[in-house]
């Protein structure tokens, strides 16, 4: 792995937040159409985000002790999922005002969420052992998030 997983991940916050962000700044009723998709393409770039983090990141660092940090991040993972889904709904149903307010909402929570991610978890993560390193590479690049998975703490009703 020539790039270290913690600032592959911290890339991948970027990239996130960047779209988001875009969506935004353009103000709701001027964004483009290519920037509505580049917001549900985020929203589909998070969910996979969150998948990868809990499914594969997370077990290796319970192993290691960081079991209280893990919980904290499942338990905000677990708020930021329904906001998911409603931003996904307002933009289906052309309601950008309310979408944009959400996508602030996102974006404050992730502004925290990330900020304990990259200081505390990602350090950590780099430096699990080597074949968890490569695994965690390969799954990166290639792990897709399974159809109605949905992340630990939330409860489908």
């Amino acid at each position: 792995m020539t790039t270290p997983l913690g600032a592959t991940l911290e890339r991948e916050h970027r990239t996130i937040d960047d779209a988001i962000l875009r969506f935004v700044d353009a103000g709701p009723s001027a964004a483009t159409r290519e920037q509505h998709i580049a917001l549900l393409d985020a929203v589909a770039v998070l969910r996979r985000h969150i998948y990868l983090e809990e499914q594969y990141l997370f077990p290796p660092l319970r192993a290691a002790g960081l079991v209280g940090p893990v919980m904290v991040m499942v338990h905000e993972h677990a708020l930021m999922w329904p906001l998911l889904d409603q931003i996904e709904r307002l933009v289906a149903d052309r309601d950008f005002d309310n979408a944009a307010q959400q996508c602030r909402n996102l974006l404050e929570m992730l502004n925290s969420h990330n900020m304990k991610e990259e200081r505390i978890l990602y350090p950590q993560a780099d430096t699990l052992p080597q074949g968890d390193l490569d695994e965690l590479a390969e799954l990166l690049s290639t792990a897709e998030l399974p159809a109605g998975w949905v992340c630990g703490g939330v409860t489908i009703t």
